[in-house]
């Protein structure tokens, strides 16, 4: 008998005509947590979908086995039949169902011919309790934080009797303190014998937890390592990208001016509650600076970012914008765009980028006017532009014309940023530039951002990691429940003083 739960033999995936995976292999022993990791475009999900019948068996070649048999999945039900689990990055819940509805969908528990509500409910309320959460199964999906609805989705996965749960990027979307929480979930379930394949870019995780480390470049297998003197951060960085990078965070020399952005006394009402989501905000930002904005989620980061950005987000929003010394108002998001703002949101695959369409309608999307004559669209101006700010920020793609759901992740969020810098901005609003990318991704990202600010532009960072903050930033103000509680200079900044700064507020 194999010494391995789960065997993936010489993988091979093919995507009109373009190789994903060549000769892929993978190995996963019973009870252990095994992390997947790779430069985004290197195959990871797509490995993973074969396994789980999201790409079913007669669309690749190879091999899989899977508890001593070999498997040959049509879909997602045949390898859920036999333990297998994956939830993805994005997560598949309906935000207007409840908790135990979303915990049930497609695995309704019925009785005589109906649902049994009674069941359904008291199941899902032992499956958060096997999770950790303590909320009534009976509420609205929507009304829980991304956290809480990741450990909703894994007491999905239990539902269903998994024996070999695989996660991708489980922690991009959560701060410090949800990702700790859901990692030691994992470790308690290897306690109980449970196998883990875990996605991930945030190194420090896969260090701290997994046992083996699977290295993916190119759609080839790289090497295997194991936990111990094998396992750094350095040593998974040079063999995902094929050398070394000694800086993750590259180095810049500040020439920071005069003030460009000033917000005085800002209120903005939540937008279905009494209650205010930002109280009494006031930040500065000027040119050739890059301000980071540090909190908790929840603090209110996004939606004061949003709510700025022409009142994107909130009601009854009062306060001041100066720009440049003069005072503006900015009634929409048109009215922000022709004030040389920009803002690049969190959530690339839902509100940044339309993913069904070219890359090309995306990178113009946001200033149509300057590839049109006479409110007509120029065709060949268009793809002019399109693959100007394709090469300036180094989208790799075949084509200005394939859609911009092929893209890896890394390219998408390329993509995005092309998308506003297009519309020529002096202020980048950036909400979390960097979730859910490798860590060269990262590094050409930063790089970008050094270029903006080195050319006298202002740029504001929203970022859950704190090391990026504290390795990108000139100031970091510390956000909590909608207000900012604190202003570090970067050279003073820690992650040990923003925390304390919170737990003070709190």
């Amino acid at each position: 008998m194999s010494e391995y739960l789960l065997e993936m033999l010489d993988i091979t995936k093919r995507f009109s005509g373009v190789i994903a995976l060549e000769n892929v292999n993978l190995q996963v022993q019973q009870g252990e947590i095994h992390a997947i990791v790779g430069e985004n475009g290197a195959g990871k999900s797509t490995l993973m979908n074969i396994l789980s019948g999201v790409h079913p068996y007669g669309t690749y070649e190879g091999e899989i086995r899977y508890d001593g048999e070999e498997c040959r999945f049509l879909g997602i039900r045949d390898s859920e039949r036999r333990g297998i689990v994956i939830i993805h990055q994005e997560l598949a819940l309906v935000p207007q169902l409840s908790v135990g509805e979303n915990i049930f969908l497609g695995n309704e528990q019925t009785a005589r011919g109906g649902i049994d509500w009674d069941l359904t409910y008291k199941k899902a309320n032992e499956l958060l309790g096997m999770v950790g959460l303590h909320e009534d199964a009976r509420i609205p999906i929507g009304q829980l934080s991304v956290g809480k609805q990741q450990l909703v989705e894994i007491a999905k996965a239990l539902s269903k009797n998994v024996k070999l749960l695989i996660l991708d990027e489980p922690t991009a979307s959560l701060n410090d303190e949800d990702s700790n929480k859901l990692l030691n979930l994992l470790r308690s379930f290897q306690r109980d014998g449970m196998t883990s394949i875990m996605i991930s870019h945030k190194l420090s995780e896969v260090e701290k937890i997994a046992d083996h480390i699977t290295v993916l470049r190119d759609g080839h297998t790289i090497e295997t390592l194991r936990k111990g003197s094998e396992i750094t951060e350095q040593r998974i960085i040079k063999s995902m990208v094929g050398r070394e990078i000694a800086d993750r965070f590259p180095k810049r020399e500040p020439h920071i001016g005069e003030v460009s952005l000033e917000v005085r006394n800002w209120t903005v009402m939540h937008p279905d509650y009494d209650r205010k989501a930002i109280d009494d905000v006031n930040i500065k930002l000027r040119k050739g600076e890059v301000v980071g904005i540090s909190g908790l989620m929840g603090a209110g980061r996004s939606e004061l970012a949003m709510s700025i950005f022409g009142r994107l987000y909130g009601r009854e929003i009062t306060g001041e914008l100066y720009l440049d010394g003069e005072r503006i108002h900015l009634p929409d998001v048109p009215a922000a765009v022709k004030h040389k703002i920009a803002y690049v949101t969190e959530d690339r695959k839902t509100s940044g980028l339309i993913l069904s369409n070219p890359i090309r309608v995306n990178i113009t999307l946001a200033d149509l006017a300057r590839v049109s004559e006479r409110s007509v669209i120029d065709p060949d101006l268009e793809i002019k532009m399109a693959q100007e700010y394709r090469e300036l920020l180094g989208v790799k793609c075949n084509t200005i014309e394939d859609n911009a759901e092929s893209l890896s992740g890394g390219n998408q969020q390329k993509v995005l940023l092309a998308k506003w810098m297009f519309t020529e901005p002096d202020i980048l609003i950036l909400d979390e530039p960097t979730r859910g990318i490798d860590v060269g991704a990262k590094y050409e990202i930063y790089q970008f951002i050094n270029k903006l600010v080195g050319q006298g532009k202002s740029v504001l960072m929203i970022s859950s990691e704190m090391p990026e903050l504290l390795g990108m930033c000139d100031r970091i103000y510390v956000m909590n429940e909608g207000r900012i509680i604190a202003e570090l200079q970067g050279a003073e900044a820690t992650q040990e003083k923003i925390m304390t700064c919170i737990v003070r507020a709190s």
